[in-house]
């Protein structure tokens, strides 16, 4: 059985020969890891792991803006100092300070034609036996970014024009993107990645309302149209969204990830019992608390518990509950694959 073969599998609701297993770590978290292994060489370290999928993705590199770094869709950030290299972190969007609905409009927005869709074949033969992921869309939490959270959220009680406005750029943006992908590689993407965090530790951002009006549109159009290019949906959301998974699932994703455990009502269990013959699942093992505190013997006994409760029958992925973080000890993420 090909990797590839083993994804489809429990992607089906059959169950593998062992549950498909999925890698994605920050980079100061990769310099850590290389470090305790040794080498650098990434594909090795995945087919040590047996891991199944190869996630690829065209986005271009931030440009610099003094002291700030600025993606092509506006979002702003620094980077941190760790002990393991610099991360990430968000500051005010590019438009945050915008105060009409012109300013907005009047972004110097991009197209797909940034992107170079004609490197996704040589990606894809690289990975011939492997599962692919493809992209980054986010129809609703980067507009946040680009807007500021708090500004956005008050566009969305009081200005609910500029709110759609945001988030009808970045899906038309994502549509054509994933649309070019999957025309370039002859349908080869197995699996689309769409992000909008809707979740805190405790309970959803926002209410049942706004998420009908302001969030599920898009996310209805990103996947219908991964649908019809024959790809699966991997719908990314941290938190505690356990209210809007029926609603998730009736939109049409396939994949929920990264079922965050944030309180029983995510637990392997009850998403199992609840929702097992409606939707796969992806992630689950804690990056709070298990991963960096834990020693390798509990994270196994997680691991075997996720894999035997979400995985029995199919409809599981093996993954961490987020990107590896760079407080995760070498050992414990070659824990998390033993």
């Amino acid at each position: 059985m090909t990797s590839r073969e083993r994804v489809h599998l429990a992607l089906s609701h059959q169950e593998p020969d062992r549950a498909p297993r999925d890698f994605w770590a920050e980079p100061p978290t990769m310099n850590r890891l290389f470090a305790h292994l040794g080498h650098s060489d990434e594909e090795r370290l995945l087919r040590d792991l047996d891991v199944d999928l190869r996630h690829i993705a065209v986005e271009p590199p931030p440009r610099k803006i003094g002291d700030i770094w600025q993606t092509i869709g506006g979002e702003r950030f620094i980077y941190k100092d760790t002990p393991w290299g610099p991360m990430r972190e968000d500051v005010k969007g590019a438009l945050a300070d915008a105060d009409s609905l012109d300013e907005l409009q009047d972004f110097d927005w991009p197209t797909p034609d940034c992107l170079d869709h004609d490197s996704l074949p040589e990606l894809c033969a690289r990975h011939e036996d492997y599962a692919l992921v493809y992209g980054f869309a986010d129809v609703w939490q980067r507009p946040a970014l680009v807007r500021g959270w708090e500004r956005f959220f008050v566009d969305m009680a009081e200005r609910p024009d500029w709110a759609h406005a945001l988030c009808r750029r970045f899906t038309d943006f994502y549509l054509e993107d994933y649309t070019r992908a999957a025309t370039v590689t002859g349908g080869r993407i197995d699996i689309y990645l769409v992000i909008s965090d809707l979740g805190s530790q405790t309970a959803p951002l926002i209410s049942p309302a706004m998420f009908h009006d302001s969030v599920a549109p898009y996310l209805r159009e990103m996947f219908d149209r991964i649908h019809e290019l024959g790809g699966k949906v991997l719908f990314h959301s941290c938190g505690a969204i356990a209210p809007f998974i029926p609603d998730i699932i009736e939109l049409g994703a396939d994949i929920l990830d990264p079922i965050q455990p944030t309180g029983p009502e995510m637990e392997p269990e009850q998403l199992k019992a609840r929702y097992g013959g409606k939707l796969c699942f992806h992630g689950g093992i804690d990056m709070q608390r298990l991963l960096p505190e834990g020693t390798p013997e509990e994270i196994q006994a997680q691991v075997q518990r996720y894999c035997e409760v979400l995985g029995a029958g199919g409809g599981y992925i093996l993954s961490p509950a987020h990107l590896f973080q760079p407080d995760v000890p070498p050992e414990n993420i070659l824990a998390v694959y033993a």
